[in-house]
């Protein structure tokens, strides 16, 4: 994904003032002693603070049992990369106990920085294939100690997915699921469609070597990136281009992000 280079020198000018920000606190023993292992606060203590990056961090928090989460880049910003952190944003970090981001954000670390947060920076695997999915929960979970709402979590979601993987196999022609090729971010739909993977493409837009490498894999679908779309992928191929959306909305619930690419993949079936 494009880096995007943030305007570095506007945030070290406000590392100064926010620095006070940190330093003044909610006055919570807890959060204190959380910073200052790395972990969360004490069992019947305040609540981690969790500041994200995007909702799709946010989703992963919530999933593993985050109930204060602060999401930083508004659901409207298209290509969340390109987001510009305004004082507030660092001004938010600046009381969090855990700050989540993903190494393609490259203003991430800087966030941080700037804000001179005690915070612990979480590197979270953003890519909804559904064991890193659990993987990372298990894990938040496990920081944020929060490892039962984490693992009822799970629960749900494996139910969730299983209906819907079900409901898409009998959707293609003879059960049978059909060649797909993806994006590099959304391999994990294909999955969920029990579809065969023939090709990949991106973050970059495909070029005229790959066009025709691609095209001659006879592709039914192509699994195209919403957050990232370069437009019609493999034109005059015949295959049909699917939309997946990979960033939940601001109620920061994973399971309607399946949901909604099983009904565009339905759809792609000739189901209702």
């Amino acid at each position: 994904m494009a880096r995007t280079r943030v305007r570095t020198s506007s945030l070290l000018a406000l590392s100064a003032a926010l620095s006070l920000v940190a330093g003044c606190g909610d006055g919570s023993g807890a959060v204190a002693d959380a910073r200052a292992r790395g972990g969360a606060p004490a069992p019947g203590k305040d609540r981690p603070v969790v500041v994200v990056t995007t909702t799709w961090e946010g989703a992963f928090a919530k999933a593993a049992g985050a109930q204060d989460v602060k999401v930083i880049v508004p659901q409207s910003v298209h290509h969340a990369p390109d987001y510009d952190p305004k004082p507030s944003d660092l001004a938010a970090v600046a009381k969090a106990d855990f700050v989540l981001y993903a190494p393609f954000e490259p203003y991430a670390a800087k966030i941080k920085e700037a804000a001179g947060s005690g915070a612990k920076l979480v590197e979270v695997n953003l890519d909804n294939d559904p064991d890193k999915v659990r993987a990372e929960v298990d894990r938040l979970g496990a920081l944020f100690g929060t490892q039962d709402a984490a693992t009822k979590w799970k629960s749900g979601f494996d139910a969730e997915y299983g209906r819907l993987n079900k409901d898409l196999q009998a959707a293609w022609p003879g059960g049978k699921g059909p060649s797909v090729v993806t994006q590099v971010f959304t391999g994990w739909a294909a999955k969920l469609a029990g579809a065969t993977t023939v090709g990949t493409y991106g973050p970059e837009a495909v070029t005229p070597g790959q066009l025709a490498g691609l095209s001659a894999k006879k592709p039914s679908l192509v699994l195209d990136n919403a957050h990232m779309s370069t437009g019609t992928v493999l034109p005059d191929s015949g295959a049909k281009q699917v939309e997946i959306v990979n960033y939940p909305g601001e109620d920061l619930d994973l399971l309607p992000v399946y949901r909604n690419a099983a009904a565009e993949l339905k759809k792609a079936a000739g189901g209702s």
